[in-house]
């Protein structure tokens, strides 16, 4: 009986391990496959204040959360923002590049060639306003190579037809002020589209620089009055961009007519603006992180045009400075 008890406790260990070998293995493996993903970390570079930048973040914030990304639980989205001040860029860049970010987004032209300048690795998502080839950043859009790719307004290229539309809006223009933030590559040319244009139109082009860090909005308004201008056309710029609503009211007490370079210029109070979507553009930037994070090479990864235009006009601030928009511009 013992002998017989001795072998049934044997047979009764081996078929106990037979069944609990395998659910041991499952549950490790059921563990394994529970381990919590990576968590991506992405930097956005902005170039001014997170009130001024508030439209185009939550554009870039709607279309991560559109992919079925949650910040803080499935990705890490830190943002740097230079406040106007983008000298400091290139010091706001070295900071996080040692980091090591799964994915860098940057809008100023100043911020993107920091950031190349600083890694050859790390994925960059450009939004620029200039031509990213003729600028050196990217060797084509069909092919970007090296690690930078994204989208790119065209925004100079619109240069001209914003001239066009405040001839049709004030067809006695002779003289255009130009408002551009002093020191900036980007301004610079800017400045040679609009002059470019300037003279297939036959208007006199007349630069007036806003320095920072607080620039003094209302002398240079009155310097461009004084100079006897039919209107001002405001480039697009991050320390610009924090006094936008200030420029407008100087602007309207001036009574000069103001194309700008977005729409959250006009809903400041200036008088029209011609350009991309901003908004659009940011939403579709998410679309390249997303891409990046699964896999895709920015190197292989087609620099995106604009497909969308808004043509945008304040009627109240047209009403203000006395002027009547003609119907075929309305239309």
């Amino acid at each position: 009986m013992k002998v017989v008890g001795r072998q049934w406790s044997v047979i009764s260990k081996r078929v106990f391990c037979a069944a609990l070998c395998p659910m041991l293995l499952a549950l490790c493996a059921s563990a394994h496959g529970q381990q919590p993903a990576k968590v991506s970390r992405i930097v956005v570079l902005w170039g001014s204040t997170p009130q001024a930048e508030k439209d185009r973040l939550a554009a870039f914030q709607h279309g991560l959360r559109t992919l079925g990304y949650v910040d803080g639980k499935t990705i890490l989205v830190e943002h740097r923002y230079a406040e106007g001040k983008l000298d400091k860029l290139p010091q706001i860049v070295a900071e996080f590049v040692d980091l090591k970010p799964d994915v860098i987004v940057a809008a100023p032209l100043t911020a993107i060639r920091a950031a190349k300048e600083a890694t050859q690795t790390i994925p960059i998502v450009m939004v620029t306003s200039v031509d990213p080839v003729a600028s050196g950043l990217i060797e084509s859009l069909a092919r970007p190579g090296g690690n930078i790719t994204g989208l790119t307004r065209l925004g100079r290229d619109l240069s001209g037809k914003r001239l066009e539309l405040l001839k049709e809006v004030v067809p006695e223009t002779s003289s255009v002020g130009i408002f551009r933030a002093g020191g900036r590559e980007a301004q610079a040319i800017s400045i040679r589209k609009y002059e470019t244009a300037a003279r297939a139109l036959k208007i006199r082009i007349q630069s007036f620089e806003v320095r920072g860090p607080t620039p003094t909005i209302e002398s240079v308004t009155q310097a461009a009055t004084k100079a006897r201008v039919n209107g001002l056309v405001v480039i697009t710029d991050p320390l610009i961009r924090r006094y936008a609503r200030q420029l407008a009211e100087v602007a309207m007490k001036s009574r000069l007519p103001s194309m700008c370079e977005a729409t959250e210029y006009v809903e400041a109070g200036c008088l029209m603006s011609y350009m991309t979507s901003d908004t659009e553009n940011f939403r579709r930037a998410a679309t390249y992180v997303d891409k990046i994070l699964k896999g895709a090479k920015p190197a292989d990864l087609p620099v995106e045009r604009p497909t969308k235009f808004e043509f945008v006009i304040n009627l109240k601030t047209a009403k203000q400075i006395g002027l009547t928009i003609p119907p075929n511009v309305l239309a």
